[in-house]
């Protein structure tokens, strides 16, 4: 009797073999994200064009790029994090943003939100908080070649004179929405965040600048947010 040869326990494939099974697998990978989205009751075209296009995995910790599409929120430097993409869905499906409009958002974080707006079509300024993640998110956003943005750290719930938006997105809950955001807003302006009461969790909040001057407020499903917080961090 021959000796036979032994089978090998896997099979390596040639590097374009591995990549196209890599592309493959993202593939799946983003179609299953994009399906979970619409599982949610997300249906805005331009918002899941956007969502499919833009790779969060650039946005994510290192340690955390095999859950990026994924609809889980994700832990980032500072203490802070990085928000799950259904909520970030819901938020940018409240905003209603139209190609050239001037967006004002509020907590820059990785920079994935935005990343969507400059997708939408939104003339962006952002600000964070943190130098540290100011500094992440521009590299990510030079990645991904977003467009339209300005960036800048500071205090983004600090009143800002002179200045008017479109649309105002906060990314992160307050006790209360200020003056010093609203007044930013325009004849048909829009504002979104999330309001968290003493006791009860984070819910959706929409601000609405009618026509005549009025603001009107309206409360939507609960968010799972982390708060905002004013100042300019010293140390990080």
């Amino acid at each position: 009797m021959t000796d036979q040869a032994p089978r090998p326990d896997r099979i390596d494939l040639p590097l374009d073999g591995q990549e196209d099974r890599r592309a493959e697998e993202q593939a799946v990978g983003v179609a299953s994200f994009i399906l979970s989205l619409r599982a949610r009751g997300i249906r805005d075209t331009a918002l899941l064009r956007a969502m499919e296009l833009v790779p969060r995995e650039v946005f994510a910790p290192r340690r955390f790029t095999d859950l990026a599409r994924t609809d889980v929120a994700l832990p980032l430097p500072c203490g802070q994090t990085m928000t799950g993409p259904g909520t970030v869905a819901a938020m940018l499906l409240a905003l209603r943003v139209s190609p050239g409009q001037h967006v004002f958002e509020v907590g820059t974080g990785t920079g994935y939100v935005t990343a969507l707006l400059a997708r939408l079509g939104a003339d962006i300024s952002t600000v964070e908080r943190f130098n540290t993640l100011a500094e992440a998110a521009r590299q990510h956003l030079k990645i991904v070649e977003a467009g339209k943005v300005r960036m800048e750290v500071g205090d983004g719930l600090a009143l800002r004179p002179r200045e008017r938006f479109d649309r105002i997105l906060l990314n992160g809950t307050v006790p209360e929405i200020p003056d010093a955001l609203t007044a930013l807003l325009g004849p048909g302006g829009r504002l979104v965040g999330a309001l968290a009461g003493e006791g009860a969790p984070p819910r959706l909040v929409t601000v609405e600048r009618t026509e005549e001057g009025e603001l009107r407020q309206e409360l939507g499903a609960v968010l799972r947010l982390s708060p905002l917080v004013r100042g300019v961090a010293e140390t990080l």
